[in-house]
């Protein structure tokens, strides 16, 4: 094992070499059991994640050395040279190069942090430095650093890490003459595009949070994937899905029809949520926070759906009793489920579903309805499984007992987290 590995050599070069060599001989034994390809698998994370931390120490060591210079390149495109992927190459000279980070650098020493964790907060902290309207001193800068860290520590992903940031850079704007951050400053908004040599148009943008949001909204609302008339799957890539749905609506503008009489018009709307306790903690669905001078101007916007929720993401207001689901319940289902609360589809691919029946005396309401996809909504009715409403307002899924004897319940899609554990 590497652990009982003993050198002599004080040159680190030579001590990696000899770590490389005992990985090398590593042999997996088809006898294997699953505790031991557990174990295994926990120590062969936590040598990534302790490669991946030296490795960006030893970045920060060439670019301080100047090594990327004296070969002619920038210290990116060595590491790149060197056998890196652009993106990892692109996430170890920010780790390796940020300063005033030494907590995070000996939290990531012992391997309990990932490099995607730490460029996620490495990335928070200079978010919030070039949004803040003041200069950030250290101390401040020490406790965000403790935040975002907490938040690692917590089992959020690197996205949700990164909201985070953005969350606490909006908080810092919201105490400023006017309340807002770059991010949703319409004034330096940019569309470019030029004709490429091939005939084609390269388009490029750089949108506030707003517009962000409304160019997200309509482009996904038309970019479900459309199942072939032999019933295969949409043959179409995401992108080209979304080029398509583009184009869609540049045809719809153009002809004047984008209004209420055109059945096949853009139909995404723009979901503001408001916190009750915490108006400062207003997001955009898919944009993300958005400071209180914002979500106040947009609370004006006929065009924006604002939605009050509780301290458990619920919407407050729960809507008309009917036996369809109304567009406002729809929407206020999709901001608690976000998806198909089995599976995770797409919420453009899912139905409304009574937990209790319409015909058997179930209201039509939030607290008894959930978002299924078409196959997890027969698997309900016709497999075994069930939905229920648990204390914090969120479906629940309970297996049929083929699939877990116990019957445990599991939380909504949506809710699912790292730090989920499931019993042996």
């Amino acid at each position: 094992m590497i652990a009982d590995i003993t050198f002599e050599s004080t040159d680190t070069a030579a001590i990696l070499a000899g770590i490389v060599d005992q990985l090398t001989e590593l042999r997996t034994s088809p006898d294997v059991s699953g505790p031991q390809a557990h174990a295994a698998m926990q120590q062969i994370l936590l040598i990534r994640n302790l490669a991946d931390h030296h490795a960006a120490t030893f970045t920060g060591d060439l670019g301080r050395l100047d090594v990327a210079d004296g070969k002619g390149r920038r210290l990116r495109e060595l590491l790149v040279v060197m056998g890196c992927a652009p993106a990892v190459a692109a996430r170890f000279v920010r780790i390796g190069t940020a300063t005033d980070i030494d907590p995070l650098r000996r939290h990531a020493a012992d391997g309990s942090i990932s490099s995607e964790h730490a460029d996620a907060i490495v990335r928070g902290l200079s978010h919030i430095a070039y949004r803040s309207p003041e200069p950030v001193d250290p101390d401040m800068r020490s406790a965000q650093l403790m935040s975002l860290q907490s938040w690692c520590s917590a089992g959020m992903t690197p996205a949700q890490i990164t909201d985070h940031a953005r969350t606490i850079a909006n908080e810092l704007a919201a105490d400023t003459d006017d309340g807002k951050p770059a991010a949703e400053d319409k004034s330096i908004n940019e569309l470019g595009y030029h004709k490429t040599d091939d005939g084609r148009l390269d388009v490029r943008a750089n949108l506030d949070a707003v517009a962000g949001e409304k160019l997200h909204s309509l482009v996904e609302s038309l970019s479900a994937p459309k199942p072939q008339p032999d019933g295969s799957h949409d043959p179409r890539t995401v992108d080209r899905r979304r080029a398509d749905a583009l184009e869609s609506i540049l045809e719809l503008a153009g002809e004047g029809l984008a209004d209420e009489t055109v059945s096949c018009k853009p139909t995404g709307g723009v979901l503001l949520t408001i916190p009750a306790d915490a108006p400062k903690l207003s997001a955009l669905e898919f944009m993300g926070s958005v400071t209180p001078a914002t979500a106040k101007t947009l609370g004006c916007d006929a065009g924006i759906t604002v939605v009050i929720v509780d301290g458990e993401q619920v919407p407050l207001n729960v809507g008309r009793e009917k036996r369809l689901f109304t567009p406002s319940q729809r929407k206020a289902l999709l901001l608690r489920d976000k998806c198909c609360v089995k599976c995770g589809a797409p919420a453009s691919r899912t139905a409304a579903h009574h937990l209790r029946h319409w015909a058997d005396g179930g209201a039509t309401d939030l607290d008894n309805g959930c978002l299924l996809c078409t196959s997890c909504h027969h698997d309900v009715h016709d497999r075994g499984w069930d939905v229920v409403m648990g204390f914090d307002r969120h479906p629940w899924l309970i297996p049929p007992a083929t699939v877990d004897p116990r019957r445990r319940p599991q939380p909504a899609y949506n809710r699912r987290t790292l730090r989920l554990d499931v019993a042996a």
